[in-house]
């Protein structure tokens, strides 16, 4: 397993229509997924293996759609990397290719 960190500050996490938080935290690192509130609180935390991570069949390309313990969150990520900012499309495709590399699978797409 490669050891990748990934960082996302600013995501929206929603479950279905409820949104859990608008300015949520994405967290890869030591092989673990973590979901976090704005205040640090943790929503969801799983083993990256036990992670599927996917760009939804609708909506727009700035979201992710993130099965987590059985439990599917949507992440709208806005590109907010701290002072760097990208386009949210570019940053559901980070998020998504940062999950392939820590579960050490080649990136196909």
């Amino acid at each position: 397993m490669a050891e990748t960190e990934y960082t996302a500050r600013g995501v929206r996490i929603g479950r279905w229509l409820r949104s859990l938080t608008r300015a949520g935290q994405v967290h890869i690192k030591d092989g673990r997924l973590e979901l976090l509130t704005s205040y640090g609180t943790q929503i969801d935390s799983a083993p990256v293996e036990e992670v599927r991570a996917a760009r939804p069949w609708f909506g727009r390309g700035d979201r992710a759609v993130a099965s987590v313990n059985g439990r599917q969150y949507v992440l709208t990520l806005t590109g907010e990397q701290g002072w760097q900012e990208e386009s949210g499309e570019k940053a559901a495709g980070r998020f998504l290719e940062a999950v392939r590399a820590a579960r050490g699978r080649p990136d196909f797409g």
